[in-house]
């Protein structure tokens, strides 16, 4: 099947391919009539915007003639909507750098306040995922950053002293639809590419959206510089214009695919599998300690090292951003060499920097604490990237083990993997608020965060453990790679063979 097959409802026709079939893709069973992704729409017919019906990104032709420019463009301004959607996520980190003595918030206080928006966020990310299949990718990206105005126009409201506790808590809780962005903006993406690809893609989607991080805290460093400490509204006003321009964005220049089709069997199928706890587990170590430690490190610089509100967003917006640009380098590694092979090197790894980090703390050594820590930031990000690419690749070697073969094995691959992705990034999400609240808990009971990174190490020493034990212990891996002549097995060299069933198809790893 090549990209002359294809036909879509896009408003660009010279990204569009011609012919007349409609397709389904992977993302449900309505999608897999006649034992291809390029099946039907499941008899249902999208009208108006952007609507792309047939995408096969399996198809090497229809991959190299049409559908990876059309991807490209739209993982591009996927990055920018996410961008902004991390950047109202994490507000609250920069706004209580804003919050002195006046407005009589304990450090206890505002450790609690930012940890809002993360337990929030987390909850959303599920309806998210659906989001994207029910409205479409393109239109609920439009939605979604349009939505980022309310938490952003609420907060310059309440942002003066003299404002309750339980105002900031309901304002800072809205911050949290920033957060559900990153699981709707993963899921419209992972369709858009194909396997052998998505390491890669993923990475670079959720590396862009993490930046907004540090861009925002960056922002407050300039305020907090320039205008003083008594000005939070000068961050809040640079964020309206840049939420309605991502919308536009959006609404211009990406794009819907019909066949992608929520499937709930496919999500209680995901919630069933152990291995998508695992996963859960794994994301916890990397994207929960790096949306933890991003919206805790300011006040802990500022508690533990007495900090000043300019010197803690001085360096704060550090760590953030150096694990925010490694990001793709980790789903590229795990491309090349196996994602549990990245990731259980990563939580080792961890455990070093954690361990640096707490003989810092305990000896309140800031020069040393600092390079401990931005490590910690670095590998969280190489570990967010390879965790991510592992997911499609165990749904792939599963498939391969239930003796499926070819474009049904890549559909149910798929359709797993993709449902998995929002129960998987809702949950990480949830490591972030476990670490603030342990913050929370060390500074009120030891004065320190001393204790908070020793529960810390334990996490990731069981992290890797499980990594190691249901990803790469020997007679784990003798099961997952016998599979026999049934199907091929891409290896973590990349050397895969071609998958088979169909001669243009390009090649499927499931190394994870």
């Amino acid at each position: 099947m090549t990209a002359a097959a294809a036909e879509t409802r896009s408003e660009k026709p010279d990204d569009s391919p011609a012919g007349g079939r409609t397709g389904g893709s992977g993302g449900g069973p309505e999608g897999r009539t006649e034992g291809r992704t390029g099946g039907r729409t499941g008899g249902r017919a999208r009208r108006g915007g952007r609507w792309i019906e047939y995408w096969d990104p399996e198809d090497e032709g229809f991959w190299r003639e049409t559908g990876e420019r059309v991807a490209r463009r739209n993982l591009a301004f996927s990055v920018v909507s996410e961008h902004i959607g991390f950047s109202v996520w994490s507000l609250w980190s920069v706004m209580v750098l804003f919050m002195g003595p006046e407005y009589g918030i304990d450090p206890a206080g505002k450790f609690f306040l930012v940890a809002v928006p993360t337990l929030v966020g987390g909850v959303l990310r599920v309806p998210y995922t659906f989001a994207v299949a029910r409205f479409g990718g393109r239109n609920w990206t439009v939605l979604s950053a349009t939505m980022l105005l309310v938490p952003t126009a609420m907060a310059a409201v309440v942002m003066e002293p003299g404002t309750s506790y339980g105002t900031f808590l309901l304002v800072a809780a809205l911050a949290g639809v920033g957060g559900g962005n990153f699981a709707s903006s993963m899921t419209n993406i992972n369709s858009f590419y194909p396997l052998r690809k998505k390491g890669w893609a993923l990475g670079l989607n959720a590396g862009g959206g993490n930046i907004g991080v540090p861009v925002i805290q960056l922002l407050g460093l300039l305020v907090i510089g320039t205008a003083g400490a008594a000005h939070p509204r000068i961050v809040l006003a640079v964020y309206v214009p840049l939420i309605v321009l991502a919308a536009v964005l959006a609404a211009l220049f990406m794009d819907n695919l019909a066949p992608v089709t929520n499937d709930t069997g496919a999500a209680l199928d995901a919630a069933r599998e152990p291995h998508t706890w695992v996963m859960s587990l794994l994301y916890i170590g990397t994207f929960g300690s790096f949306i933890g430690y991003s919206f805790a490190f300011g006040l802990v610089l500022q508690n533990q090292f007495a900090r000043t509100p300019l010197q803690a967003a001085s360096l704060t917006f550090l760590g953030p951003l150096l694990g925010s640009l490694i990001r793709p380098v980790g789903g590229r590694l795990a491309d090349r060499f196996g994602g549990a092979r990245i990731t259980l090197g990563n939580f080792a790894a961890m455990g070093l920097a954690t361990g640096v980090v707490i003989y810092a703390s305990a000896e309140r050594s800031l020069p040393v604490f600092l390079a401990g820590f931005i490590a910690l930031f670095v590998l969280t990000g190489l570990g967010n990237g390879s965790t991510y690419k592992m997911i499609p690749g165990i749904f792939q070697a599963q498939a391969l083990r239930r003796g499926l073969a070819g474009e049904e094995a890549a559909v149910y691959g798929r359709r797993l993997s993709g449902a998995a992705m929002g129960l998987i990034g809702a949950v990480g999400a949830f490591g972030g608020l476990a670490i603030n609240l342990a913050f929370r808990q060390s500074f009120l009971v030891a004065g320190s965060g001393t204790p908070a990174f020793v529960s810390f190490l334990a996490c990731y020493v069981v992290c890797g453990a499980v990594t190691w034990g249901v990803y790469l212990r020997p007679a784990v891996r003798g099961r997952r790679t016998g599979q026999g002549a049934q199907a091929p097995v891409g290896e973590a060299d990349g050397s895969a063979a071609a998958s088979a069933g169909d001669g243009e198809r390009g090649t499927v790893y499931v190394e994870v």
